[in-house]
């Protein structure tokens, strides 16, 4: 009689101490890896920054460990993600029209401040840090217009003169206008000081580079 030896072949299991099992999500959670997408995506913040502002909006119920394992699995989903998208994005072009907008002094900012009134009292502490500057207007979009974007519902830009009247104001809206039309962008505006102009087409693929 022949011995046969009956090998076992054992597949090595993926190191599980590293990983967080998924619990039974509650509302504070849903709405914490809401906001962990919306800054992931956006491009603008690094996973530390991330894991940073979860303590801005973290409550006692929510299920802590799981929602800052939740922070790497996301980005590792955008970086995926940005293997798939165009050399140059919507938000490329966009950063490229600030770009010439600056050229043109006019200060742009951007993802300033969560409403209007952070975003008006952004440009004025950067104006007020640069005495003697040659910036004759600003422009800008805050954070809930950025989250708006990111929804698909289109990018809304506020803009200003340093210390203009109403024709100063509508003179920096023609010069943004003017410049997001060259970049291929179709807008929205009624051409007055009263109305912010609106991008109603971006698609908001915003590549994180280190060092930003």
């Amino acid at each position: 009689m022949t011995n046969v030896a009956i090998v076992t072949l054992v597949t090595p299991c993926e190191d599980r101490s590293t990983m967080t099992a998924k619990p039974e999500l509650n509302d504070t959670d849903e709405y914490i890896l809401a906001a962990i997408r919306k800054w992931v995506w956006s491009g603008f913040y690094t996973p530390d920054e991330v894991d940073y502002m979860i303590d801005d909006i973290l409550e006692g119920e929510a299920h802590e460990d799981y929602l800052r394992s939740a922070v790497g699995t996301e980005f590792a989903k955008k970086r995926e993600d940005e293997k798939t998208w165009p050399e140059q994005t919507d938000c490329d072009r966009l950063d490229s029209v600030f770009t010439v907008l600056e050229k043109r002094n006019i200060l742009c900012l951007q993802n300033a401040g969560y409403e209007m009134s952070d975003g008006h009292q952004k440009a004025f502490e950067v104006l007020s840090d640069q005495p003697g500057h040659s910036y004759t207007g600003y422009c800008f979009y805050h954070g809930q217009d950025l989250e708006r974007a990111l929804d698909g519902g289109g990018l809304m830009i506020a803009f200003d003169h340093v210390e203009g009247d109403v024709a100063d104001k509508v003179r920096m809206g023609l010069a943004l206008k003017e410049e997001l039309e060259c970049a291929g962008f179709q807008i929205e505006w009624d051409g007055t000081a009263d109305q912010r102009i609106n991008v109603p087409k971006i698609e908001w693929k915003r590549r994180y580079r280190n060092g930003e």
